[in-house]
């Protein structure tokens, strides 16, 4: 949520903005916010000369006991009576327009950076950089899925019918791979000196409204029926709204996390054969990096966070590439993001595993989120990033790690967590050989 004094001074930046992220059927609530607002400073200050009309009336009623007019200070207090009924009217006005006002606000999209490109969707993001080198091996790597299944290490079957589609279970090798690629994501985000956190799994709906919008609330969080409560779809969700209304002292700062959750997704929508399996799902867990920091200091932080993915990925021999996402690829509250793509060697191209995003004050404004700098007081600044989201993640490295007998390699760095193991080999029962 943009700054309302942002819309009162240079209402055609925010329009601007608007038609940049291509949302044009919401620059008609600019001029609405800017009517409302300015009812409500003329409600208020109709209210504060009530209020100093009272005030004055009710001395004199005092001063009218004291000298012995009862009737007179009687009249005033009828009048006072009336005064005081039209400032709850007042008050009750002015509550009502604030909420419309509120409601508007949280609907219009974050001011993005001036260097964002503009462009419609993800087709037109733009490439940054590459890490690594995308190899394509001389035999054919098969389709994620059935390499699973040769290691017998996946049952969607079951699945589907124990949950429905877009589940699945993890077995054997498979399982263990996922727990491992986890733990050592969990602890190479420690060693760069990010506190571990375990959040809650539900939050409630007032924390939802102030870490996304009402489109990505609808699209991707399952409601708990009866119940004022969430599934997360990603543990950022959390750990921001673990902020809320709190009052940061700025010698504190920044609060660095790395945190791990199951996440829910409803995945609205059909998608191609590339994302079944387990490219898109509706549970899968996650190792996220959360940041709340300092206005100054969220550009640093911005690019050091997607620069500890790309590290973590190319440790696990698997090339990356970044994208700067365009204007309208951006969610409204993101004032500018950056994918990491791993590569496919199977579809010789790269796919989405990460997303690192600078939000500015836009959840903290939503949340109540502010720093205490020697008694001036004002927004934090929050970021997020994808460390890694196994089982997709699984897919980038099962393809760049495959072997031509079906068997997987263990790069040296997780083998500690594989049991010393160097390599999964196809087991003799086989499904799929």
């Amino acid at each position: 949520m943009i700054d309302i004094k942002l819309i009162r001074e240079n209402s055609d930046l925010v329009k601007e903005n608007i038609k940049k992220k291509f949302q044009d059927e919401k620059v008609p609530l600019v001029d609405e916010v800017k009517e409302l607002d300015e009812k409500v400073r003329t409600v208020k200050l109709e209210g504060d000369n009530l209020r100093s009309e009272r005030n004055k009336k009710s001395a004199d009623i005092g001063l009218m006991f004291r000298e012995g007019k009862k009737s007179d200070a009687e009249a005033l207090k009828e009048e006072v009576k009336v005064i005081n009924e039209k400032l709850v009217s007042l008050e009750e006005e002015e509550d009502k327009l604030n909420k419309k006002i509120k409601e508007i606000m949280m609907s219009i999209p974050n001011i993005i950076a001036s260097d964002v490109p503009i462009g419609k969707d993800d087709s037109e993001n733009v490439e940054l950089e590459r890490f690594g080198e995308a190899v394509v091996p001389l035999f054919e790597v098969p389709y994620h899925v059935d390499i699973m299944e040769k290691l017998n290490g996946i049952d969607l079957d079951s699945a589907r019918v124990v949950s429905g589609n877009g589940f699945y279970y993890l077995t054997g090798d498979i399982a263990r791979l996922h727990s491992a690629l986890l733990t050592y994501a969990r602890d190479f985000m420690i060693k760069k000196g990010f506190t571990y956190c375990i959040p809650p799994y539900m939050i409630r709906s007032n924390a939802v409204d102030g870490v996304m919008s009402f489109e990505e609330k609808e699209n991707m969080m399952y409601k708990i029926e009866g119940e004022d409560l969430y599934l997360i779809g990603t543990s950022e969700h959390s750990m921001i709204a673990k902020f809320k209304d709190k009052i940061l002292d700025v010698d504190n700062l920044p609060y660095t996390m790395t945190s791990y959750s199951p996440c829910f997704r409803k995945e609205v929508g059909a998608h191609g054969i590339e994302e079944r399996g387990v490219y898109r799902i509706h549970q899968f867990e996650k190792q996220e990096m959360v940041v709340v920091c300092h206005p100054d200091e969220s550009e640093d932080w911005y690019e050091k966070m997607w620069k500890y993915t790309v590290e973590l990925f190319r440790t696990l021999d698997i090339p990356v590439r970044t994208l700067e996402c365009c204007s309208g690829d951006l969610a409204d509250l993101k004032y500018k993001s950056v994918d990491v793509e791993a590569w496919s060697p199977r579809q010789k191209k790269y796919f989405e595993v990460g997303s690192c995003s600078n939000l500015t004050d836009a959840q903290a404004r939503r949340l109540g989120i502010r720093i205490n700098d020697n008694g001036n007081k004002y927004f934090a600044h929050t970021l997020n990033n994808t460390v890694i989201a196994p089982p997709r993640m699984l897919i980038a490295f099962l393809e760049n790690n495959l072997q031509e007998d079906g068997s997987i390699k263990i790069p040296t760095v997780l083998q500690s967590y594989m049991g010393g193991e160097e390599i999964i080999e196809v087991p003799k029962n086989s499904k799929n050989k």
